[in-house]
């Protein structure tokens, strides 16, 4: 009911009063809005409290009683007052002197306020009580008075505790409406149905304009920003308009059915609901949302409310228990992006996050809910295009900064009420156009409706102002005797906290600890150990420092590794450290970073898992997941912490590109009937000439090592198997798909166990293996045949053994004297090597018949690891190329079949990163900084074969240049 004042005009000599519901004022108030004023029907204060009214006497102190009302000066937008002229003619006549300070930002005038019986003056020193709405500037704030308004400080609010510092030392009484609770503990004064109703108005308004940047015009775009409007019967009326166009089928089909999703049950949420009922709208439980998402009908929305037990669950199983969840949150899970999110189309999130709560949606449950649709789940419309997921628009009225919502980082406002999140490249952007969900998070809602607002506000607050007038802040709290309700919310009075706010003081103690230690260590707020001075390590370094919040430090044992990349990236730490021998200094500086990044040969990786699992630090490394780095998921799991490998680019790219093929095959309905991937760094063309036909961008030992190894694939179903010892370069066949390049490749270790990785088993044929150049193959074979790729120890290579050289050293290896001639040790080589000439020239070309002395290391292999780095290493001059293909053979459900070819060519930069450097170092990278940021929180051995991890990566690496080619073969 609302109460209804005709003004007199010219031609009336006098005013009249009548009492209508809201659907006679609306039609009223179209036509007569000039002349009437409106205010809500209050009942007499009388009757609805007499016991405070009956004592108000007793709160009289000085002969007078008198409550200011203070301008709101915290943002240009925030036009509420705590009360409505309405409340303040009710409080003159019972006796309140009631001084409202001017403003003319008000969205109630002086003129209204004045009629009602109060002062207008800037003076307010005379109050004993001072209410407003928001927090008051420090240097406003007059000492020995009560003050009433949303102070912000109960959790300890860093940005609010100078301000709670002034109101002790200025001996104020501070009521706080936040915590003026009944019985139950719930809120008796507050705004939240108002956030609601304008929370609903204005994401109704984004999804208008977000639906046409997708491409579809609906009736939407006629509703406006709440703070348009003069009234919500306003709003509420072009929403009915655009209910009418939806109820005729205006809704474009390609959108689907669109399906509302309100979490809670509070004020919040009704006054949401309150808005969205004006549309045609039919509710539906949780469990029908799956069906209704896809068969609805598209003349009306869907709206599912989600109380806590509809995704609340018990980590151990069990029912979910209300008053256990509120004691310990921490026993439960949500489920609510896998049951409920999938099916929305809008989420108005109206609930409290406390700390330790679960999530509602978290980074990495985003990055599911925004993927990209593959196959659309909507039937195609010619010249309509799609949508790119279901989830349009995410309202979140509870306005909690990595609350509910994890990747609600920031609050919009009035002035920028939108965002759009998009979840790959987790980053916002203010535009309706793009990638990711729309975001609508304004922290003051209802000073969008700031009428109504205060209207609303004051009605809960004014029952209780007779018992704020009695907080004489001069007396002792103690000998308060109003109510419990505003007893209960005063945190502040005679220059202490009240014992119920106590707690403050503990809790900014653990703040103070906790920053100074912070401080202490960094004002970083994130912190990377990376553990490696190699290839490719500068890149990662560059990458990382981008973000100035984000600190490396670099440690090796060799300085003049860590001193180039200084030169490189110097917004880095850099230290010398041997972690085989300096294991106490490894843990303190594992234990001062938040993530450590290995890029350490792999054999130390285990080590520094079992550290970073004591410790409970992250942990990131490109290395494949050995056996022993196997053993510790669990361990890991147990610590909370999570260990990413397989992050370079084979492993890492590789998986990345050939899980997003396999995905879409299977997401259209295809089949992976083969797998053959190929990948390698080699130097770019121009500088091939040189032994080998290849120079090392990597630590040699892991390429010679590999040509040990045995090997194991799938060929037309039938499993091939090749014998460790050298026998894996019998294999070598030679390579067409890229013909400007003269290639070969040999198989990989085992293909065979990617099919159950990759889940492509209803594969025949899957080999993984190694692109060289063609003639790299013969070249090793005459290492292997010398008996230099040999890991024995060989006492003439003994580090503190007598001086040899390398001619001397494969005279002695053929049986011979040292002291032979060279043209003789040839005869000898080229017998060893089957006759064969290109053979016996990559020897003499290494210069391993030259009286040069070797730099000895007890191996063969170590010895000529060492020798090769430095004679085929990569000049300042020179660059690299790395050579990618993916082949996968794909059956469509109508049998037809097609070769998807999936590759990358990339090439390094003469006075820049290689190109191996940049595609380990890159992904290495951002790996590293997703799982700092939260959007990597899988824990224990993860692997990037989901598209929550593979995407970002590869949409991040386009960024960086790095993207695949594609194109495909019909057969």
């Amino acid at each position: 009911m609302f109460l209804v004042t005709i003004r007199p005009l010219p031609c009336l000599s006098v005013s009249t009063s009548l009492t209508l519901t809201s659907e006679s004022l609306r039609a009223l108030e179209l036509f007569f809005c000039p002349i009437i004023q409106l205010e809500p029907f209050l009942p007499s204060r009388e009757k609805e409290t007499p016991s405070a009214i009956e004592t108000f006497s007793e709160c009289v102190w000085d002969g007078k009683s008198v409550l200011a009302i203070r301008r709101e000066d915290v943002n240009v937008w925030e036009r509420r007052a705590p009360l409505s002229p309405a409340h303040v003619r009710d409080l003159v006549k019972n006796g309140v002197k009631v001084i409202v300070q001017p403003s003319n930002r008000r969205a109630y005038n002086m003129q209204e306020y004045q009629r009602a019986g109060a002062i207008c003056q800037e003076e307010i020193g005379e109050a004993s009580l001072i209410v407003g709405v928001k927090q008051i500037p420090i240097d406003l704030l007059m000492p020995n008075k009560t003050y009433a308004f949303f102070s912000h400080t109960i959790k300890a609010q860093e940005e609010n505790m100078d301000l709670l510092d002034a109101i002790l030392e200025k001996n104020i009484r501070l009521i706080d409406y936040e915590k003026m609770l009944d019985n139950n503990g719930q809120r008796l004064v507050a705004f939240g149905k108002y956030a609601g109703v304008s929370g609903m108005i204005n994401i109704l308004h984004g999804l208008g304009l977000r639906l046409l940047a997708l491409g579809h015009q609906t009736p939407f775009m006629h509703i406006g920003s709440s703070h348009n409007y003069r009234n919500s019967q306003m709003a509420l009326q072009a929403i009915r308009d655009a209910g009418y166009d939806i109820s005729l089928g205006f809704m474009p089909k390609s959108i689907g059915p669109l399906t509302f999703i309100f979490t809670g049950s509070g004020n919040v949420s009704q006054g949401a609901q309150e808005v969205f009922q004006e549309l045609p709208h039919e509710y539906v439980e949780p469990e029908y949302l799956p069906k209704v998402a896809q068969q609805g009908a598209t003349n009306k929305l869907y709206a599912c409310v989600v109380s806590r037990e509809d995704h609340f669950v018990r980590k151990d199983g069990g029912t979910f228990d209300a008053e256990e969840f509120e004691t310990h949150p921490e026993r439960y899970l949500s489920i609510f992006s896998h049951k409920i999110a999938p099916y929305a189309s809008c989420i108005v999130n109206g609930i409290y996050w406390a700390v330790n709560s679960p999530r509602l949606i978290t980074i990495p449950d985003a990055k599911n809910l925004l993927k990209p649709a593959l196959t659309p789940w909507l039937p195609s419309m010619s010249g309509c295009p799609h949508l790119p997921h279901r989830l349009l628009a995410l309202c979140d009225i509870s306005a909690d900064p990595g609350g509910s919502i994890e990747f609600m980082k920031e609050c919009t406002t009035i002035d920028r009420p939108f965002c759009l999140y998009d979840a790959e490249a987790h980053m916002e952007t203010e535009s309706f156009a793009g990638d990711g969900v729309l975001i609508c998070s304004i922290s003051n809602m209802p000073a969008q409706i700031p009428r109504e607002s205060t209207d609303f506000f004051g009605s809960q607050l004014y029952p209780h102002i007779y018992d704020m007038i009695k907080c004489n802040a001069k007396a002792p709290f103690e000998e308060y005797t109003g109510s419990d309700v505003v007893k209960n919310a005063i945190i502040a009075s005679n220059g202490r906290l009240t014992p119920n706010f106590q707690y403050i003081d503990d809790l900014r103690n653990q703040f103070k600890v906790a920053k100074k230690a912070k401080l202490l260590s960094s004002s970083i707020s994130k912190r990377c150990l990376l553990l490696g001075a190699g290839y490719v390590s500068a890149p990662v370094v560059e990458y990382l420092t981008r973000d100035k919040n984000t600190h490396v430090t670099v440690a090796s044992q060799l300085k003049d590794d860590l001193d180039s990349i200084a030169r490189a990236c110097p917004n880095a730490d850099y230290l010398t450290l041997d972690i085989t021998r300096s294991s106490d200094e490894l843990e303190k500086l594992i234990n001062e970073h938040d993530v450590v990044i290995s890029l350490l040969p792999y054999s130390f990786h285990p080590m520094i898992a079992k550290i970073c699992i004591a410790l409970k630090r992250n942990m990131v490394t490109a290395s494949y997941v050995s056996p022993a780095m196997k053993e510790l998921h669990q361990a890991a799991i147990d610590a909370d912490i999570t260990i990413v490998n397989e992050v370079g680019v084979d492993p890492g790219i590789d998986h990345m590109l050939a899980m997003e093929c396999f995905d879409e095959v299977k997401t259209g309905g295809g089949k992976v009937t083969s797998f053959v991937s190929w990948c390698g760094g080699l130097p770019a063309p121009e500088f091939s000439e040189c032994p080998l036909r290849y120079k090392f961008s990597w630590f040699p030992k892991g390429v010679l090592m590999n040509l040990l190894a045995g090997a194991k694939y799938m060929e037309d179903s039938q499993v091939v198997e090749i014998n460790a010892g050298g026998h894996l370069l019998e294999a070598v066949r030679k390579l067409d798909f890229l013909p400007g390049f003269n290639i070969e490749g040999f198989p990989n270790r085992d293909s065979t166990k990617y099919l159950d990785l990759y889940d492509i088993t209803e594969a025949q044929t899957c080999l993984r293996g190694t692109i060289r150049y063609s003639g790299f193959s013969n070249g090793a074979k005459a290492l292997l045949q010398l008996g230099l790729i040999n890991s024995e120890h060989d006492a003439r290579l003994h580090e503190n053994g007598p001086p040899i050289t390398w001619k001397a050293y494969l005279s002695e290896l053929m049986g011979k004297s040292p002291d032979i001639l060279v043209d003789s040790l040839k005869d000898l080589i080229y017998g060893r090597l089957e006759c064969n000439q290109e053979r016996l020239k990559c020897i003499e070309d290494l210069g391993l018949l030259e009286d040069e002395l070797i730099d000895k290391r007890g191996t063969p292999i170590d010895t000529l690891s060492h020798y090769l780095a430095k004679r085929l290493s990569f000049q300042k001059h020179e660059r690299d190329v790395l050579l990618m293909r993916h082949q996968v053979g794909v059956t469509w459900p109508d049998k037809s079949s097609i070769t998807r070819n999936v590759g990358m060519c990339v090439y390094g930069e003469n006075d820049g990163f290689s190109a191996m450097a940049k595609m380990v170092g890159l992904p290495c990278a951002i790996a590293t900084k997703m799982v700092l940021e939260g959007e990597i929180q899988k824990k224990g051995i993860v692997v990037p074969f989901t598209s929550d991890i593979y995407s970002p990566i590869l949409k991040r690496l386009k960024l960086e240049g790095i993207s695949a080619t594609e194109s495909e073969i019909v057969h």
